[in-house]
């Protein structure tokens, strides 16, 4: 950019001075004339000659140089000077349009690690993250970034995941917590264990998501380069029989007037505007996404993503957070403090996630001298003794099975039925909690013009339904299997308009399999699976469901200047090539439809990037 920008300026500075010295087109203002060309316009002529000879022959280079060498040989060195040099500003703004787009996108690349702090022996020794093997054990420094998923064995500190997730929010981890790179060590050191290589990390498969998003060209990016590959050939027929048939047939035509025509059609029918400023949208457009957290694989996803018509969600680590919690205590003839100390000595010896909600719902240290007789049962239950009562904890089958009457009313979640000393004492409910915004995703996708919103799950249907009516979801069906979603999900297919898209938003490894056969498929990424992940055209990185309502409102709002500019300067183009071809316009007038369109399309597609205010 600094290059071009010294030509320019060069270029510029002997242009005008050429101008000022323009009476007579003496030999100096021509000779300043000329080497102002070569200054800004030598690089374009060279790339023209080089394409030629590479097959590729019509494209703007080529444009560009036969109009401004055509302009210099029948001495109108003004304008031949000025489409080269006004073309050279178009191009400095596009460039300016990349860098800022790609800087947005590529200030992901700052969380690629430069090292990591390998455990060995009693040492600590700098090593790249390539070179770590999983079980390896890491030191993370405060300030550092985490180089490679792990999870910690030893210290706490905070971590922020600004740069994977887009949440300003530290997060605290110690031990047992699950680690991903990229993230930024705050204050604390932490030591963990390797549990990924890096080319499987976090960071890794983010990375590589960002460098191959732009090689999947959207349904308008295709157009504009068929379009490019008949337009050119088309319009360079259409001059060279402007420049010729006009003065054989007319009578007072002359071939200077009609080859300046020809010329001035030729400047003007540049798809400048069009080549550049589409790409530049989309290009725009997933940078502004992954500013809120959301990773776009490829422009035509998200171009996909505008056409959205129906959106199909898992419930369980997708709209709920996937952790079960004590959500009601209900006690009978004991309080629901002891009813809770009673399950939770009962079930200490368990690793089951029942057991542990219910242990971290006591919150307090389990002394292990006061329980005796421990036994699980499996499919029902535990049974054990504390302080000298015999506790049952389980499900239904369980109090059957010991012939102990118990509450059969309709319960949502999972229920623990607890009996001391073979009398029912209550139970205690345990189900899912739902994310803090899943109720304002779904409303904001209603206000999205989002005709139906379904839900599949595995879960019981008395769940599934809670959940569902909770959240406004127009559709629920429940304990489905995996392949049974992909069942549900191409009925599903029958009710979007031909034109619509179906996407659906998942989680699990279990998702994988409805991700891919989805128009669209949106993977919850910070918490998600690989494989659900590896499956998905976007990923939310922040896990927030409400995010998707973001991504679609950014998605149409792409769309939209894309199609501005096609109309902007297929439009202008257009006009302004009828009055070349008629003599009405100058040069000047051509240049303004190439380059004057093309700084606006871009200037246009620079509103991509503003996610801010959607």
């Amino acid at each position: 950019m600094k290059k071009r920008l010294k030509r320019i300026i060069i270029g510029a500075i002997l242009f005008v001075i050429a101008i000022i010295l323009n009476i007579r087109l003496e030999w100096l203002p021509i000779a300043l004339y000329l080497i102002s060309y070569v200054i800004v316009g030598g690089d374009v002529v060279k790339k023209a000659i080089r394409n030629i000879f590479r097959g590729k022959v019509f494209d703007e280079n080529f444009l560009m140089t036969v109009a401004t060498i055509g302009a210099m040989l029948i001495a109108e060195y003004p304008e031949g000077v000025a489409v080269m040099l006004f073309y050279q500003i178009g191009e400095l703004f596009q460039d300016h349009a990349v860098d800022k787009s790609r800087k947005s996108i590529a200030s992901l690349m700052d969380i690629r690690p430069d090292f990591a702090n390998v455990m060995r022996g009693s040492e600590h020794i700098k090593v790249d993250p390539d070179e770590v093997q999983i079980g390896d054990i890491i030191v993370v420094k405060a300030g550092e970034k985490i180089p490679l998923d792990g999870k910690v064995i030893e210290g706490t500190s905070m971590v922020d995941t600004s740069a994977l997730t887009g949440e300003s929010v530290p997060h605290e981890v110690d031990v047992g917590s699950d680690i991903l790179s990229g993230c930024i060590n705050i204050n604390g050191t932490i030591t963990a264990e390797v549990t990924k290589e890096y080319e499987e990390s976090t960071v890794s498969k983010i990375l590589d998501l960002v460098e191959n998003a732009s090689s999947k060209k959207s349904q308008s990016e295709k157009f504009i380069t068929r379009f490019a590959r008949y337009y050119t050939p088309v319009v360079v027929i259409i001059a060279i029989i402007l420049a010729i048939i006009p003065p054989l047939v007319i009578k007072e035509a002359t071939f200077n007037e009609w080859i300046y025509r020809a010329l001035s059609f030729l400047v003007v029918s540049c798809p400048c505007a069009l080549v550049i400023s589409i790409p530049l949208s989309f290009f725009g457009g997933i940078g502004g996404a992954s500013k809120k957290g959301v990773l776009v694989k490829g422009s035509n996803h998200l171009e996909e993503l505008a056409k959205t018509e129906i959106i199909v969600f898992d419930k369980t680590g997708t709209l709920t957070k996937g952790v079960f919690k004590v959500q009601e205590i209900h006690a009978e003839d004991i309080s629901k403090d002891e009813l809770l100390e009673l399950t939770a000595y009962a079930e200490s010896f368990s690793n089951h996630p029942i057991s542990n909600s219910l242990k971290q719902a006591y919150n307090k240290d389990i002394d292990n001298r006061r329980i005796s007789d421990m036994e699980e049962i499996s499919g029902h239950g535990v049974i054990a003794t504390v302080d000298g009562k015999k506790v049952m904890a389980g499900n239904a089958k369980l109090m059957n099975k010991m012939n102990i009457p118990y509450y059969r009313g309709e319960i949502v979640g999972t229920v623990v039925h607890v009996a001391v000393d073979n009398r029912y004492v209550g139970y205690i409910i345990i189900a899912d909690e739902v994310k803090a915004d899943s109720k304002q995703a779904v409303k904001e996708l209603k206000k999205a013009n989002i005709k139906h919103t379904v839900m599949l799950t595995g879960d019981i249907e008395n769940v599934a339904k809670k959940v569902a009516k909770e959240l406004g979801i127009g559709q629920v069906y429940s304990e489905l299997l995996p392949g049974d979603k992909v069942k549900k999900l191409e009925e599903l297919f029958n009710k979007k308009s031909q034109k619509g898209r179906l996407a659906f938003v998942g989680d699990g490894i279990n998702d994988a399999p409805v991700l891919a056969r989805a128009d669209i498929g949106i993977a919850m990424g910070g918490l998600g699976s690989d494989a659900a992940i590896e499956a998905a055209d976007i990923v939310i990185m922040t896990d927030e469901p409400s995010k998707i309502a973001t991504a679609i409102k950014i998605s149409k709002k792409t769309l939209g200047i894309a199609n501005q500019n096609i109309i902007l300067a297929i439009g202008i183009k257009v006009i302004i090539l009828i009055l070349s071809a008629l003599g009405i316009t100058t040069m000047w007038a051509a240049i303004f439809g190439d380059v004057g369109v093309t700084i606006l399309a871009v200037l246009n597609s620079f509103r991509a990037l503003n996610v801010k205010n959607l």
